[in-house]
């Protein structure tokens, strides 16, 4: 199958390159930097590459004439963005999506993919813990807790109005994407209690998510797209699991200390005002942050029942995930040195296909 793919340097994008090999596809990636490290990893797994950026329409639909499949994953994730980040976010994530779909119905590709998250349906509210989790029926209600989930909500609105102008369509939502290397506000915590710098103070102890794992999902993303009716959309979620039972596994896996003393939000909002500066400064995300704190007061309690009875997808057990990443990441930490270098996100693992992505 020849399939065109944005968004493939990222944590997701190497998965799905992963994955898409596997399957013997015939993949086309577009890349702004065709020097920079992930972009000459995808092409030793022998993708071709494509020139090009998501916020400039010119020439994307000729890249793409002739593509069976188009996946559209290119995205701007940050929890802590600050103001200039917000502004790209929204470029990228809503006026990059349009771009692309309409590229896609533009050379007429039979068959797309849009890889949303759950952040674009909103808060799946705050249901009682044997409540039944939220399915893709329901829709953002206009309300955002940060620019991240605002971008993504606008975004995937697009992606619907490009479906009701006829384009044939998945979309893809998944849940807090988890795994060694992870770049998200999840791998830098993890990273944090790896290296013993975790704070006994935490917050959002009871905030509902339901973690998958990144080869998981780029399984379950790559399912969709090739067998998926075009129209449907479909979530893609681990187990739930409030954030303070999170953090406690972490501890008893790693032997290392967590959280113990969980303060209200209105207590540790302030004070990580104080810490986005600081993180910055070190050139790190502000992975602890006004925008984490604000993330925590929602649940993501949603369900993949529909993704795992129409495609056959599954998902690792969560403490056999979780183990196997923790010792994933500590092996890729051990490489380096010093305690920002541990902590960071690197862009690219390259003999590490099973630990990062």
């Amino acid at each position: 199958m020849d399939v065109f793919l944005t968004g493939g340097t990222g944590f997701i994008g190497q998965a799905l390159v992963r994955n898409a090999r596997r399957r013997g596809w015939a993949l086309r990636v577009l890349v702004r930097d065709l020097d920079a490290a992930p972009a000459r990893w995808i092409a030793r797994q022998g993708a071709t590459l494509v020139r090009g950026d998501v916020t400039e329409p010119g020439g994307l639909a000729e890249a793409m004439r002739g593509c069976e499949l188009m996946i559209h994953n290119a995205g701007v994730y940050e929890i802590g963005a600050d103001a200039a980040l917000a502004r790209r976010m929204q470029v990228v994530n809503v006026q990059g999506t349009g771009h692309v779909l309409a590229a896609a119905h533009e050379a007429g590709v039979p068959r797309n993919l849009y890889v949303s998250t759950v952040w674009a349906l909103g808060p799946s509210g705050r249901p009682p813990a044997a409540a039944e989790p939220r399915d893709e029926n329901q829709r953002h209600d206009g309300r955002y807790l940060t620019p991240y989930e605002k971008s993504k909500a606008l975004a995937h609105e697009e992606a619907l109005r490009w479906r009701a102008r006829g384009l044939p369509l998945v979309i893809a939502m998944p849940n807090a994407v988890v795994g060694a290397n992870d770049h998200s506000v999840f791998g830098y915590f993890l990273r944090l209690v790896l290296l013993g710098r975790m704070a006994p103070l935490g917050w959002g102890r009871d905030a509902v998510y339901a973690p998958v794992q990144v080869q998981a999902l780029a399984e379950g993303i790559c399912r969709a797209a090739a067998d998926a009716p075009m129209g449907e959309d479909y979530l893609i979620c681990g187990p739930p699991m409030a954030l303070g039972d999170l953090f406690a596994l972490w501890g008893r896996l790693s032997g290392k200390r967590v959280p113990s003393i969980y303060l209200p939000r209105a207590v540790m909002r302030p004070q990580m005002a104080l810490v986005e500066p600081l993180l910055r400064a070190l050139d790190l995300p502000a992975f602890m942050s006004r925008d984490a704190v604000d993330a925590s007061r929602a649940h993501l309690n949603y369900s993949s029942a529909k993704a795992q009875r129409e495609l056959g997808w599954t998902h690792p057990e969560v403490e056999p995930m979780w183990r196997e990443i923790i010792a994933q990441e500590q092996a890729l930490m051990a490489r380096r040195q010093g305690v920002r270098a541990k902590l960071r996100h690197v862009p690219v693992v390259e003999d590490a296909g099973t630990a990062a992505a």
